[in-house]
């Protein structure tokens, strides 16, 4: 997976509208469920995707929703 697929926690949270450690909170879920993957840099903490099926899926999902 390439650096263009991952966002930091804080872009997360952002996107969600919601504070940096809830949606570390969600993520951190997803990481233990493998769903997510991460990787820490410094002090940040980058998130993406850990199944192709998973992007699939959502990719998909968010097709659908347009229709």
């Amino acid at each position: 997976m390439t650096q263009e697929n991952e966002l930091c926690v804080c872009d997360v949270a952002n996107i969600i509208g919601t504070t940096n450690a809830t949606a570390s909170h969600h993520l951190r879920h997803l990481r233990n469920l493998r769903l997510a993957k991460s990787r820490k840099e410094g002090k940040l903490v980058f998130y993406s995707l850990d199944d192709p099926h998973v992007t699939a899926l959502i990719s998909m999902a968010m097709a659908h929703a347009q229709e």
